[in-house]
């Protein structure tokens, strides 16, 4: 048997997270990593105290995006990426410098905050409507590295 990478390791508990995803349409799971130490977690899910989307539904609202494209999201849940960083700030943990594993590339929303609280690398497993953040890659100090499962 063959030991994961570092990086296969924490995608593997990134992987392990999502499970407690309480969105049906997508678990997203996200670990906030600095020098081989995990500092905050996060799964797609709804407030805490909130009712789930998985008990009373989605709150599916349509977008379009700058190209044209219709998006169905949901007002009730909070993205995996969010939630870590909401889960470091509570607890007072700096993040800034530190890596991110997300089970998919980040929407362009969570991308942005990503880039303002100074993640230096996200990495991914699944590419998730990579072209709505090709364009502010190119701007971005931060590297996008995908993860091949192991």
């Amino acid at each position: 048997m063959e030991r994961p990478t570092w990086d296969q390791y924490f995608m593997t508990i990134a992987r392990q997270v999502s499970e407690r995803s309480t969105c049906p349409r997508a678990k997203v799971g996200a670990v906030i990593v600095r020098e081989r130490n995990i500092l905050a977690t996060g799964y797609n899910g709804a407030p805490s105290g909130f009712p789930h989307c998985t008990d009373v539904g989605c709150l599916i609202y349509e977008s379009r995006t700058p190209y044209g494209e219709t998006e169905l999201n949901c007002y009730r849940s909070i993205h995996a990426e969010i939630n870590a960083i909401s889960q470091a700030a509570k607890n007072g943990v700096m993040i800034a410098g530190a890596d991110i594993y997300v089970t998919h590339t980040p929407c362009v929303h969570c991308f942005k905050v990503l880039v303002n609280v100074k993640i230096r690398t996200i990495f991914y497993e699944s590419e998730y409507k990579f072209h709505t953040i090709a364009e502010l890659l190119k701007y971005a100090q931060v590297e996008l590295v995908r993860v091949e499962r192991g």
